[in-house]
């Protein structure tokens, strides 16, 4: 199915997000100068090519298989290296939160308005010091940072992450991880991510 679109409404594109972690859209102008989206690559035209992450909070990303997606051990290494360090989170943790959050993306920004590599609402980049939260030596540290709150609040790795998720009151509230889909589903993908770059690291 292709699907043009004449104004810059990207939003719409959220739908093509299916089985890859992030949908790919293609941009092009056609010989009338009129601007398209499409996720069928075009033959024989210069085109820009976009992508859009598979955030936490969409559940369209249950159809990808977590034990099967490409890892990425070696970006941000020594950043993640420093605040595994400073924090005393696992590096595997911390990559795991990232993949499942933004899928590496610097410049991710979820439609509930968390931002950058860890996926940090604003409220807690203002009480973590964060000044640029799409700059990964600020947005990496601070997130492991958070990571370390929740760790000394509950001691318990699926009420860690479930709280990154749904915020450490829902957890307290339900006395254990919230009866949400979105945090069940994230616990379930940041699980299977986190054993994996476990082993993989």
């Amino acid at each position: 199915m292709e699907i043009k679109l004449i104004s810059l409404m990207v939003l719409l594109l959220a739908g093509f997000l299916s089985a890859n972690l992030s949908a790919q859209v293609y941009k092009y102008t056609d010989k009338n100068g009129i601007i398209n989206y499409t996720n069928v690559k075009p033959p024989g035209r210069t085109v820009t090519t976009l992508k859009f992450p598979c955030y936490a909070s969409d559940m369209k990303c249950r159809q990808i298989s977590w034990e099967k997606v490409k890892l990425n051990t070696s970006l941000y290494a020594g950043i993640i290296d420093r605040a595994a360090v400073k924090s005393t989170v696992e590096p595997a943790l911390i990559r795991a939160i990232i993949h499942a959050e933004s899928a590496f993306n610097p410049e991710a920004e979820s439609p509930k308005g968390a931002q950058g590599l860890m996926q940090l609402m604003p409220f807690n980049q203002e009480r973590l010091g964060i000044d640029n939260p799409f700059l990964p030596e600020q947005n990496i540290p601070g997130g492991a940072a958070h990571l370390a709150e929740l760790k000394a609040q509950f001691n318990d790795l699926d009420l860690v992450v479930a709280a990154y998720n749904a915020g450490a009151g829902a957890v307290k509230k339900y006395d254990g991880v919230p009866p949400y889909d979105e945090t069940r589903e994230y616990l379930r993908r940041v699980k299977i991510l986190y054993r994996r770059y476990g082993q993989a690291l």
